[in-house]
């Protein structure tokens, strides 16, 4: 693991505990954009070489997910493969019932909010006080239910949610299970036939190591065919090169949740940091960033601080309650420790990349300032 932290250069001069905002830059990766501008400079257009590396991407995404290749749509972000799903949707019938959660990062609730023009009955779980979170959705599924949408891992607190339960009873009422998995991919294993999420998004940027304008979208192939999105564009088509204007023919695979030219600098990107990923390896991955949480929950306890995560199962990321969560987050980064705050708290969120060292200086720093703590 040492000769991989030594490709990022920020982790020479900074303690970076804020993967969950934005992973770390590895050469390889910035070296994979360069590769990209070089060629454009050589050769301006290299249509086919892009093309290509949108299908590399989608293997080593079907890959990591434990998917197959047509079950992935490479989108712009979270944002639009979620569009892209939810325009699928009928809420005319009796079934118009979706259950969101308090744990939702603003774009899914968002998304869904907006579907109440269209006949969407939206419900809210509440999970943040919740010691079983799977009761309450429980509580709130029912024969009108069209979709459950949970988050894997909650952004502002780092509780992770079960989602394999969660799957289970939303299908014995027959519902869908729509999972944003975008803080947890690339800390732990992520297999979606295991999961049983019917359709699963996260993003490149954070702890895979990517870059933003390129996220995942997983739909499982049994859906697709009956899921006709209302946005497309010609990467959307069943035959990209057909240029057809009489019609809209979308793809038989998950490609139909696509839209227009994709971020080809991305693509490059985000293949380079699944690469290190995999050079790595998600077990690895996962045994150090487990290590290093274990690490944080023990210091914060030892000193009487409180973790909003509390003892709950939770991600890479946890939060640490405080007085005032912009002036910590701004104390510590002038002692060279970069985290991010939310909801009154600040996040601390390792990376395989980070050390033992890294969570000492992270404490140092926190007891310089444990008056915003104690």
């Amino acid at each position: 693991m040492s000769d991989i932290r030594q490709r990022f250069p920020l982790l020479q001069h900074k303690t970076y505990l804020n993967s969950c905002s934005y992973g770390a830059l590895e050469e390889g990766v910035e070296a994979s954009i360069l590769t990209y501008l070089r060629d454009r400079r050589e050769h301006g257009a290299c249509w086919e070489k892009w093309v290509a590396q949108l299908e590399i991407l989608r293997g080593k995404t079907a890959e990591l997910l434990g998917a197959d290749a047509d079950e992935i749509a490479i989108v712009p972000s979270l944002t639009a493969g979620f569009n892209a799903l939810v325009s699928c949707l009928d809420f005319s019938g009796k079934r118009n019932k979706v259950v969101a959660t308090s744990f939702d990062f603003p774009t899914t609730a968002q998304i869904w909010h907006a579907q109440k023009r269209r006949g969407a009955d939206i419900v809210m779980a509440p999970l943040d006080d919740a010691a079983d979170p799977r009761s309450v959705v429980d509580s709130l599924v029912d024969e009108r239910t069209l979709v459950v949408s949970v988050p894997w891992i909650c952004y502002r607190n780092g509780r992770r949610l079960d989602i394999a339960t969660i799957a289970k009873l939303v299908h014995s009422r027959g519902a869908l299970l729509v999972v944003d998995a975008y803080q947890g991919v690339g800390t732990m294993p992520c297999d979606v036939s295991v999961m049983q999420a019917d359709v699963l998004l996260g993003g490149y940027l954070k702890y895979l190591m990517g870059t933003a304008g390129v996220a995942y979208m997983y739909v499982k192939s049994s859906l697709v065919k009956t899921l006709e999105p209302t946005t497309s564009g010609w990467f959307a088509q069943e035959n990209v090169h057909a240029m057809a204007i009489a019609e809209n023919v979308p793809a038989a695979s998950a490609r139909r949740f696509e839209g227009g030219t994709p971020d080809v600098a991305g693509l490059y990107a985000c293949i380079a940091g699944l690469d290190v990923l995999a050079e790595m390896g998600v077990d690895a991955a996962a045994r150090q960033v487990r290590h290093l949480t274990e690490l944080i929950c023990a210091g914060v306890l030892e000193r009487g601080w409180e973790l909003a995560t509390g003892d709950h199962p939770h991600g890479a990321m946890l939060a640490l309650r405080c007085h005032d969560m912009v002036a910590l987050v701004e104390r510590l980064g002038d002692e060279g420790v970069v985290v991010s705050c939310r909801d009154g708290n600040v996040r601390i969120s390792p990376h395989f990349y980070n050390n033992e060292a890294d969570i000492t200086a992270l404490f140092k720093a926190l007891e310089k300032h444990r008056d915003l703590l104690d």
